[in-house]
């Protein structure tokens, strides 16, 4: 989730990024016919992004109607690729569905990103984008009702004034000026700067089409950026917004799916977790759950849900904040669900009773060093053994959905294992965290780390999302994901 901002100068981005930084909380060229995509991607971040307050969204026609592509599990996230400009160039973005930006880095040697850590810098993961050499490269204009959109303004007519456009071409709309540059913040902290570019886009059909034919979409808009603040790699918004990823496909009426592969794929080249955009996604879904998306008044583009209680084990706790399950007179509150935001974060006082009924529970000893190591608040010393699964010996946890939806988290969606076992013990802790500034924002997130091993789908058309624990390695093998 992310905030834009406009009239950027060098010595207020040093001032923005300071702040951010003192107040960091975490983290074959034919159209298809078809009416599906589908992707695949890899894993990554584990950082809160705040939803951004956007206007409304311009729907951009396209020929495109089902896609799939191959999601690859990295670190922190799940990693898609886009195939941009002329020659083709491939540029690896993490799938976010708590912003709308597309971006990518731009420049062979004078993209930087500052505050990123040793894996990213020494990491050759993700090569940039270098407009100069696509023949179909262009800026954006500042009259595109995305320029307006990245500014953040209600008048379309401010982005070509702060390009310098005169009176005259403002009223006639012939500036033929450049979009201004942007600067766009993350939640957590992170800030890209750069300027909007459009270039073609090449997506891949799902099995209603040929698998080796690619649909080209000319003038995808994205950000190219030049320079960010602990923002290493790109980003494929899937939010609501104009800009975002599935609304420039046209399937903002439509949905998608995802099913993320479990954290034991991470940086498997052979296998990829899918990710469908179109009909296909919400069609012939009668098995799954579905929860009702709640609206929220001023974060419209990102994806709420409401919880209603957890059970663990045989014990329910019921005394949910209303917060987590409706929004208050200032639109703060409701559950995000975020695949840029790696493990679930609740509320307090909600999350310590999740702690103290864990607790209760649970007679392994605690692993104290590991807490203090790590960000987690619950680690424990069990038993391991190799001829079965230690998961098995926590309790289980099951989320509870607005309209009855009951979600039991697959195993290894809870707690996780820190490191090689010794001594024929193992130190696993609990990859739940607390919501910091609760009173502000969603009141909790829905971590990917806690959707591994789940079909979700996010039906557009009914304004709904729907849950089903699924071997999502199998789902990767059905898809022709699964190299062997």
């Amino acid at each position: 989730m992310a905030t834009p901002f406009t009239n950027m100068n060098p010595f207020f981005i040093l001032l923005l990024i300071a702040f951010l930084s003192f107040n960091q909380t975490l983290a074959r060229q034919r159209p298809i016919s078809t009416t599906s995509l589908v992707l695949g991607m890899r894993h990554s971040r584990s950082s809160i992004r705040s939803p951004v307050s956007s206007s409304n969204s311009n729907k951009i026609p396209s020929q495109v109607l089902d896609l799939m592509e191959p999601l690859r599990e990295v670190r922190d996230g799940y990693l898609i690729s886009l195939n941009l400009g002329t020659p083709p160039q491939v540029i690896q973005v993490y799938m976010d569905t708590g912003s709308d930006l597309p971006w990518v880095p731009c420049g062979n040697l004078s993209f930087s990103c500052m505050d990123c850590d040793d894996y990213y810098r020494n990491n050759k993961l993700n090569p940039t984008f270098s407009p100069s050499v696509s023949s179909s490269s262009v800026r954006d204009l500042c009259g595109s009702p995305f320029c307006t959109d990245i500014h953040s303004s209600d008048n379309p007519l401010d982005p070509c004034t702060i390009a310098g456009c005169s009176l005259s071409t403002l009223i006639k709309g012939t500036c033929p000026r450049p979009c201004p540059s942007f600067a766009y913040t993350y939640g957590a902290g992170g800030v890209v700067v750069g300027t909007l570019s459009r270039d073609t886009l090449r997506v891949h059909g799902t099995s209603s089409s040929p698998s080796n034919v690619t649909s080209e979409i000319p003038s995808f808009c994205f950000g190219c950026i030049g320079s960010t603040f602990r923002e290493p790699i790109g980003i494929a918004g899937f939010g609501r917004g104009p800009l975002s990823l599935p609304s420039q496909l046209g399937f903002l009426q439509k949905g998608f799916s995802h099913c993320f592969l479990a954290f034991k794929y991470v940086n498997n080249p052979n296998i990829s977790s899918p990710l469908v955009i179109g009909d296909v996604a919400i069609s012939s879904k009668q098995n799954l759950q579905f929860t009702p998306m709640l609206k929220s008044p001023i974060y419209p583009n990102n994806y709420y849900i409401g919880l209603e209680a957890i059970t663990i084990g045989n014990n329910s706790i019921t005394q949910v904040s209303l917060s987590l399950r409706e929004f208050d007179s200032q639109g703060n509150g409701g559950m995000l669900i975020d695949s840029g935001t790696t493990y679930t974060h609740l509320p307090e006082p909600f999350y310590s009773d999740v702690l103290s009924v864990l607790q209760s529970l649970i007679t392994y000893p605690r692993a104290k060093e590991m807490e203090m190591k790590t960000s987690f608040d619950l680690c424990y010393k069990v038993p391991y053994t190799t001829n079965a699964f230690t998961d098995e010996l926590f309790p289980s946890i099951t989320f509870h959905f607005l309209n009855n939806v009951s979600l039991g988290l697959p195993q290894g969606n809870h707690f996780y294992a820190m490191g090689a076992p010794i001594n024929s013990t193992v130190v696993k802790c609990l990859l739940f965290q607390t919501m910091d500034d609760g009173d502000y924002g969603p009141a909790g997130v829905f971590g990917s780390f806690q959707q591994q091993n789940v079909e979700v789908v996010y039906d557009l058309q009914k304004d709904r999302i729907g849950f089903q624990a699924m071997d999502c390695a199998s789902a990767a093998a059905s898809q022709g994901l699964h190299k062997r």
